[in-house]
């Protein structure tokens, strides 16, 4: 017997689920492209992407998903033969090795761990072997949604640094912008990317980039650029040009509407609910693992993502629990791919989402648990409850010190 009909929940880290001001926005006709609103929409856009980036520098938007802006980056600033570090932590970061080695990038990868944060040190470590600096371009992700790790942008900039090394550093932040604290400038990111359907609540389509005067300084003798992702193209006063072509009105529509909820929100208040419901999320991982059957990847509770979970099952079924949350309760939880395909599954919580949603999804996970007679410890969503309401405040009331604290405890609290 299901017990599945009803609004079904979405758990997975990509597409996420869209909020119905976003869907509505963009039920209404397109609108001329060459001038007027359009051209103000753009621009607004723009400049939002600046503050959600927290950047100066020029942005980009690309009628494209995460992939094109991977290509997008690459393009404009790297030339055939050039020497790109892909810093490995999971998948995402060798993709993108992998898309610049296509285009003709010599990449080496410098190996991670799939349940650990990238290694400032051994970063370093390699950059000062590179005494000629052949390195022209490092590149990395912030968070990795297949091992569900959460780097340090910051740290891997100071290791930079320490090294001397003039390579672009170049940041994915496709799974993390709008999820957790981006500081472009702060950190020193030379080209940043992101895309639309994840933690920026709109629908795939859209992907962006930022891109600081060193990055556009290389891009001048880039020779791999192509018009379509062009920078120098997009620069000009054309409106249609700064999308060579056609504009994608209604997801610009979309977009629109969810950045006005981001900001209505604060982008700080938006950081500290993904850092409560994945806190949860943690303390309920951390409840069933005492079965010795699930656990969460990433080993140590710093470094793991505020936006999504992988739950590695050692001796289950991963797919059965999937299967039975899907059919039996309306919850789709997240494949798991790459080196853990198989072998777990993965709780998205980010984006448009709340204490329910996260509590639902869970006691799905949970319900499986106690029908499919795996092994876990009682009482994993009573320990998300808890942590909810130890981090959580009413809306008015002080958010003092020591709330403050509480919140960053929780978030980093090992499960």
């Amino acid at each position: 017997m299901s017990v599945a009909n009803g609004r079904s929940l979405l758990a997975i880290p990509g597409p996420t689920n869209i909020p119905d001001r976003v869907l509505q926005a963009m039920m209404r006709p397109a609108e001329e492209i060459y001038s007027g609103p359009m051209v103000a929409l753009t621009d607004s856009l723009l400049a939002d992407l600046k503050r959600i980036f927290a950047t100066t520098a020029r942005t980009y938007i690309y009628a494209a998903n995460g992939h094109g802006g991977w290509e997008a980056a690459i393009s404009n600033v790297l030339s055939r033969g050039d020497k790109v570090l892909v810093l490995a932590s999971g998948r995402f970061a060798i993709g993108w090795g992998q898309m610049a080695a296509f285009m003709g990038a010599d990449v080496e990868v410098l190996e991670g761990s799939w349940r650990a944060a990238i290694d400032p040190a051994v970063v370093e470590a390699r950059l000062r072997l590179d005494r000629d600096h052949a390195i022209k371009a490092i590149l990395m992700v912030q968070v990795d949604t297949a091992s569900g790790v959460a780097n340090d942008v910051q740290a891997v900039r100071r290791a930079i640094d320490a090294a001397g090394h003039p390579a672009l550093f170049m940041v994915d932040g496709v799974a993390s912008l709008a999820c957790m604290n981006f500081e472009m400038d702060a950190w020193g990111v030379d080209v940043a990317m992101s895309a639309s359907q994840k933690g920026l609540m709109t629908p795939p389509g859209l992907a962006f980039v930022a891109a600081n005067d060193k990055a556009h300084k290389a891009h001048a003798t880039a020779d791999m650029k192509t018009l379509y992702w062009d920078w120098t193209a997009r620069q000009g006063a054309e409106h249609y040009m700064k999308y060579c072509g056609t504009p994608p009105e209604h997801l610009l529509f979309a977009l629109r509407a969810a950045l006005d909820m981001i900001m209505e929100e604060g982008l700080p208040a938006v950081w500290r609910r993904h850092a409560l419901l994945a806190a949860a999320t943690h303390a309920a991982i951390g409840k069933w693992a005492e079965g010795q059957v699930l656990g969460c990847n990433i080993i140590d509770p710093a470094h793991r993502s505020p936006s999504v979970t992988p739950v590695v099952v050692n001796g289950a079924d991963a797919g059965a629990i999937s299967t039975y949350a899907q059919q039996v309760c309306g919850v789709t939880l997240g494949s798991a791919i790459g080196d853990l395909s198989g072998r777990a599954f993965r709780i998205a919580h980010m984006g448009h989402v709340n204490a329910p949603m996260v509590l639902g999804t869970l006691s799905a996970i949970e319900m499986a648990l106690q029908a499919l007679d795996i092994p876990h410890g009682e009482g994993g969503v009573a320990a998300a409850v808890t942590s909810l309401a130890r981090g959580a405040s009413l809306p008015g009331r002080a958010e003092d010190k020591g709330v403050a604290e509480t919140t960053l405890a929780l978030a980093t609290a090992p499960a």
